[in-house]
């Protein structure tokens, strides 16, 4: 039989699995053919980075890159590049993790920002430095915007919908051992 802890972590990477998949479907959806307007958040890397800072052990680096992977294929977007930018910065914040634990959100959202610029700024240098097309600055900082100010809905979700939190301080599992 298997313990309670391992089904509950292959629970939520499921779980975690099958909201990426729904956004992705939802995203290639010919909804909005005219590309004007205000960019609408990337719902994948805030439910992503939410998930990292509340239990990094729900969501694997080799889980992040599959499904990043599968979105760059799926958007037309470099291969792999935008994964590993992504997979920087979440390993960036799960080495963080503990230490971050007692941080109120306010800072949490500054951190959280501050990965995400950094991501921006070496997405768009790398394909600069390669002389890739890119997206127009205005428009992506704009996405990034959207995207950090969705993010507390997104964590008020997960935490709401799924029951993710992070775990206190000196918490420990149903095993003993410290979460």
């Amino acid at each position: 039989m298997v313990d309670p802890i391992t089904s509950r972590r292959v629970m939520h990477m499921g779980l975690y699995l099958a909201i990426v998949l729904l956004l992705l479907f939802l995203r290639l959806l010919p909804t909005n053919p005219v590309s004007t307007g205000i960019p609408g958040p990337d719902l994948t890397l805030a439910l992503t980075i939410a998930w990292v800072m509340r239990r990094p052990d729900y969501v694997p680096a080799l889980l992040i890159v599959a499904v990043f992977l599968l979105e760059d294929l799926m958007l037309w977007r470099p291969i792999g590049l935008w994964t590993l930018i992504v997979l920087f910065g979440t390993e960036f914040l799960r080495a963080r993790e503990e230490g971050s634990r007692d941080l109120p959100f306010a800072l949490e959202m500054a951190l959280v920002g501050g990965v995400m610029v950094a991501m921006q700024v070496l997405d768009r240098f790398i394909l600069g430095l390669l002389m890739v097309d890119q997206p127009p600055l205005g428009r992506e900082l704009l996405r990034m915007l959207m995207t950090l100010i969705a993010y507390p809905f997104v964590v008020a979700f997960s935490a709401l919908a799924f029951g993710l939190r992070r775990p206190a301080t000196g918490e420990v599992d149903d095993f003993g051992r410290p979460i």
